[in-house]
């Protein structure tokens, strides 16, 4: 009965996104719904995005092994970001009217920083969505019993994903995302109720969790702790920021206020609901603690599954796999279509000016489904975990591409000198220290989000010195 509720489920979920593609008309629409959702759908978009594979499977595993202080990355840094995006980011930029984040660099720093930024993000975006692939796999390895092997359900997951998607791009993925993010509150919440009883309830698991030590947040107090704590939560916070996917919530919105007020939602809402498979996870340990020694040294994104699957009655379990599948599907079509967009429109349009709007929606389709052929691959050959993979996206964006468009919003006298000073010098130092010295004191990561400040201010004031002290104006 499982498996063929999740058989069911699936068919009509990508059923509503063919059906919604049929209402694509051009790149505005494929690209940006047209700009024209309201606020509770990209409310709903914005939240059924961040609540992927690595909210439901790879957090809790993580936070069962590290406790709060293993998690600061996602969902604290994480939900962070989308709050700031709308406190700092989203009414600035919507009112530029753009299709991608790339052209703004464009605009304001010139064709070869755009070119540069564009493969960053695009290159960010290749382990977020092998790990919704991957998470796709282990689901329909652990509902099938077995008989589907996680190799073919990361093929099948993918392919399925990936159709709607190609043909109905943002808008498809808005409406599939408003009712996915029903299915997953419901299913979160139904699931927490029906495993909280036989845990003891929830002030008993919070206990147990507080007198065990995973409650606590804070790093040791002692520099390598903090800087590394530090690290990691700005990672995700500052470098998810700059990502094609967040910029696609914010310019699909009908009005700035939107764009503002639905960044906010969403973020507070992932951030409360991220808890929720946490506290599952969590509740294993007193239910079923041979369960959790059995997967959490071998497989412990298995973890969750395995109890829902053992301890639920199928009701539950519908519910359970219901929200998981949701979770994954919205995630994984997102990431999908936000490089492919952003590749089709920087990089391969820049080099064809005279491309129609027709063919450039030709060109971003074939783009999806390359992309796809290419993170598919990367998941069946990853032995990372799901939680590190989705970590280790930003790293690249943070380097790269926060601090120009942070001074690009904000700072007037921001130069195309300045940035293209400032993502060669990020790249450049974070590159030589993941090759010479990953494990040192000040991070890699962290290291080349200095360079790249560094380099922003100091090329933007040589260049307005070099000019007669005039800065120069963005160049379209």
């Amino acid at each position: 009965m499982l498996l063929w509720f999740v058989i069911g489920y699936w068919a009509v979920s990508v059923a509503i996104g063919l059906i919604v593609a049929l209402r694509v008309r051009n790149t505005a629409d494929y690209a940006a719904a047209g700009h024209r959702m309201p606020l509770y759908v990209v409310t709903a978009t914005v939240f059924a995005t961040w609540f992927g594979s690595e909210t439901v499977l790879g957090i809790p595993a993580t936070f069962l092994k590290e406790g709060l202080r293993g998690v600061v990355a996602d969902p604290f840094g994480s939900s962070l970001c989308l709050v700031l995006v709308g406190l700092f980011f989203a009414r600035p930029l919507y009112r530029r009217k753009l299709l991608t984040i790339g052209d703004f660099y464009r605009r304001q720093y010139g064709r070869t920083v755009e070119v540069l930024v564009t493969l960053c993000i695009v290159i960010s975006y290749l382990g977020w969505v092998a790990a919704q692939i991957k998470a796709l796999g282990l689901v329909f390895n652990v509902v099938s019993a077995g008989a589907m092997s996680k190799a073919t359900g990361m093929i099948v997951g993918a392919t399925t994903v990936m159709v709607y998607t190609l043909f109905g791009g943002m808008l498809s993925v808005a409406i599939t995302d408003f009712i996915q993010m029903i299915i997953i509150m419901l299913g979160m919440v139904y699931i927490g109720w029906d495993l909280g009883g036989p845990a003891g309830g929830v002030g008993a698991v919070v206990h147990q969790a507080s007198v065990q030590g995973k409650l606590a947040f804070w790093p040791a107090p002692h520099w390598g702790a903090v800087i590394a704590f530090f690290t990691a939560w700005i990672t995700m916070m500052l470098g998810s920021i700059p990502q094609q996917d967040v910029f696609q919530r914010v310019t699909s919105s009908d009005t700035e206020i939107t764009a503002r007020n639905a960044s906010i939602l969403g973020g507070v809402l992932y951030f409360l609901f991220a808890f929720i498979p946490m506290f599952l996870a969590y509740s294993a340990t007193r239910i079923d603690p041979a369960l959790v020694s059995r997967y959490l040294d071998t497989d412990s994104q298995q973890i969750l599954p395995q109890l829902i699957l053992t301890h639920s009655p199928l009701f539950a379990q519908i519910m359970f796999f219901g929200a998981l599948l949701s979770a994954i599907k919205s995630c994984a079509s997102a990431t999908l279509l936000a490089p492919s967009v952003t590749f089709a429109e920087n990089i391969v349009r820049g080099f064809t000016p005279g491309m129609t709007d027709r063919q450039l929606l030709t060109v971003m389709r074939w783009v999806v489904f390359c992309f796809t052929c290419l993170v598919t691959v990367i998941a069946l050959n990853s032995q990372a975990s799901i939680f590190s993979m989705v970590e280790d996206a930003y790293k690249v964006t943070l380097v790269a591409a926060f601090v120009p468009l942070a001074f690009g919003v904000y700072w007037k006298r921001a130069t195309p000198w300045g940035g293209l000073a400032s993502v060669v010098l990020g790249l450049a130092v974070w590159l030589l220290g993941e090759g010479w010295a990953p494990e040192a004191l000040i991070p890699p990561q962290l290291a080349g989000l200095g360079a790249s400040l560094v380099g922003m201010v100091a090329g933007s004031l040589l260049e307005a010195r070099q000019k007669g002290g005039q800065s120069l104006q963005p160049v379209p």
